[in-house]
């Protein structure tokens, strides 16, 4: 993206800036700890990487203010925050992040590591909005959880200012790798994940609600990616219940204190989304309310 500012937008060398979203996970190198807002992730790494910036999720007034400086190249964002905990912004976000994009000549960088490949009911998170970001990031589901491989994807408006020997890395286009990252994408057609994920989420989502339990504050998500905000005044409660979830055959993962993320692989049956509401309810019904 800084490559673009410089060679196509024409900000003068070195003063390129990217913004993100507050709240943002993308990984613990340099440069994601440096626009992290979560301690956990960038206490004590420090000098941290110049040149990034951050305005509040779901807040477009916010990125359109952002956006007055001319030396902003790209925003990246994830259409659903999924380390904050499963936070989904307002319906129209999306088409706003584009337009002001479009409107400001700023890259519209996706991060779907976690929301993309049928993970939220679309192949895409972006597909909920028909919106097609500049620079779309891919990985983790990309080859079934069974290969180490990640994908970056633009037009060559983008991509081609970066020239042969200019960047990649030592394992990049492994071709076992992405032999089955191919035949993963294949089988999320063939299968028909992304219908499997938006039908049994709207089920399992409605499910969670029903059980009226006052351990659980909200409940949110789109597709298969779902968590429930923990009331408890006990700040470990959500990674308690997970143990008890653990215990009992379920695996979850807790996040931010009082959040526990729900990411059920994408051809669950509704059968064994029963019994894991099942498992839910009778731990919930047995964790001490205080």
């Amino acid at each position: 993206a800084r490559r673009w500012g410089y060679v196509k937008k024409g900000i003068p060398e070195n003063e390129a800036r990217i913004v993100f979203a507050e709240g943002n996970f993308w990984g613990r190198t340099l440069a994601a700890i440096s626009s992290s807002t979560d301690p956990s992730s960038y206490h004590q790494f420090g000098p941290y990487m110049p040149g990034f910036d951050i305005v509040p999720y779901n807040d477009l007034a916010a990125l359109e203010q952002a956006f007055q400086d001319s030396n902003i190249a790209a925003f990246m964002v994830e259409p659903i925050q999924g380390e904050a905990g499963v936070v989904v912004p307002d319906e129209g976000y999306l088409k706003g992040v584009r337009a002001l994009c479009d409107q400001y000549r700023v890259l519209f960088i996706a991060d779907e590591i976690q929301t993309g490949l049928c993970r939220t009911g679309k192949m895409l998170a972006c597909d909920h909005e028909h919106v097609k970001p500049d620079i779309l990031i891919l990985g983790k589901a990309l080859s079934g959880g069974t290969m180490p491989v990640s994908a970056v994807l633009a037009n060559d408006e983008v991509m081609m200012n970066i020239h042969p020997g200019e960047h990649g890395s030592t394992y990049g286009g492994n071709p076992l790798a992405c032999a089955v990252a191919m035949e993963a994408l294949q089988v999320l057609k063939d299968e028909h994940m992304a219908d499997n994920a938006a039908t049994l989420g709207v089920w399992f989502r409605t499910a969670l609600q029903q059980l009226d339990s006052p351990l659980i504050a909200s409940v949110r998500g789109k597709g298969l990616l779902n968590a429930v905000v923990i009331n408890h005044p006990n700040k470990d409660a959500a990674w308690e219940i997970c143990l008890q979830l653990k215990a009992h055959g379920l695996l979850a993962k807790p996040t931010h204190g009082d959040k526990i993320r729900f990411a059920p692989p994408l051809c669950i049956t509704q059968e064994q989304l029963e019994k894991c509401v099942s498992i839910i309810a009778s731990v919930l019904e047995a964790f001490p309310k205080a």
